[in-house]
């Protein structure tokens, strides 16, 4: 976590510095007309591929299929878009990044493999990745060699029946 909000702190920083560098090289009247012109494009992609991944949602919930790829793909739209709304060449390069289909789809993968799985995993107990232990009660006296140890009650009639019915004295 301290990773990210280092990453997160030092995209403004690397804005800061790329925009100072622009503004000597062509003069600061031009980088600003430079950056809004970078977001206006940037919001026109968003938008574009926007409706593309609506009409995907569509289709695949018209066939009675779940969208979960076009889902991540809405959201990391809509992270695209905060990019490009955020003042800044580095931050409209992100944002570029992400709505380009064929550099959004790696970003997917990844966003889907190591930030939605763990996350789904962890509140259903392994259930969306089928890592669910589902042959009884884990036994603590297994082997090292994963065998598992049967343990056998034998109980009297009187304190198990089968049909249900119970037989009291």
């Amino acid at each position: 976590m301290k990773r990210i909000i280092a990453l997160l702190l030092l995209i403004p920083l690397a804005d800061i510095v790329l925009l100072v560098g622009v503004a000597q090289l062509i003069g600061p009247v031009a980088t600003v007309l430079l950056v809004v012109l970078t977001a206006l494009i940037g919001m026109l992609l968003v938008r574009a591929e926007g409706r593309h991944t609506v009409r995907r949602i569509n289709r695949k919930l018209s066939h009675g299929e779940i969208p979960d790829s076009e889902l991540v793909d809405g959201a990391l739209l809509i992270a695209a878009g905060a990019f490009f709304l955020t003042p800044g060449l580095v931050t409209d390069l992100c944002g570029l990044l992400l709505v380009i289909p064929p550099t959004r789809y790696p970003v997917r993968l990844l966003v889907q493999k190591y930030v939605i799985t763990p996350y789904l995993d962890g509140k259903s107990d392994g259930f969306v990745t089928g890592t669910v232990y589902t042959g009884g009660f884990p036994n603590p006296n297994a082997n090292a060699s994963n065998e598992q140890t049967t343990t056998t009650y034998n109980l009297g009639e009187d304190e198990y029946s089968i049909d249900g019915d119970s037989k009291k004295d």
